[in-house]
């Protein structure tokens, strides 16, 4: 069943088992979550900006850090600038942690089902 009084989108890697359980979790609640693979579409400047900004964390904080590209651009070095991580995370996508999930209660990095449930108004079923 569809909400479109409550939209929630999630920016999704399919190849991710916690971004899939959360695309689950959503469904289990009968949402229809528009579902954005963002290793296809990329990701532009501004929509990464106004993502972290609706999080309240800067690109360091939402980069996934264990992407090998982080080392290779030297991206944990203290000296590297919000802005050349942002630069990097555009150019290369799967710089940014998932899932990322959007819904009129907040926007967050939802790395735990604790993190997808503050986001809905309804739960899905438990057991």
């Amino acid at each position: 069943m569809s909400d479109d009084a409550f939209p929630i989108t999630v920016y999704h890697n399919p190849a991710c088992r916690t971004s899939r359980n959360v695309v689950a979790m959503i469904e289990a609640a009968c949402y229809e979550p528009t579902v954005v693979e963002y290793l296809k579409a990329g990701w532009t400047r501004a929509q990464l900006g106004g993502l972290f900004a609706a999080m309240g964390v800067g690109p360091r904080e939402a980069m996934r850090q264990n992407a090998p590209q982080v080392e290779a651009l030297d991206l944990l070095n203290p000296a590297t600038t919000d802005a050349a991580i942002l630069a990097a995370m555009v150019e290369h996508p799967i710089l940014v942690n998932r899932p990322i999930v959007v819904t009129p209660k907040g926007t967050r990095l939802a790395r735990s089902a604790d993190r997808v449930r503050e986001l809905l108004d309804r739960q899905p079923p438990t057991g």
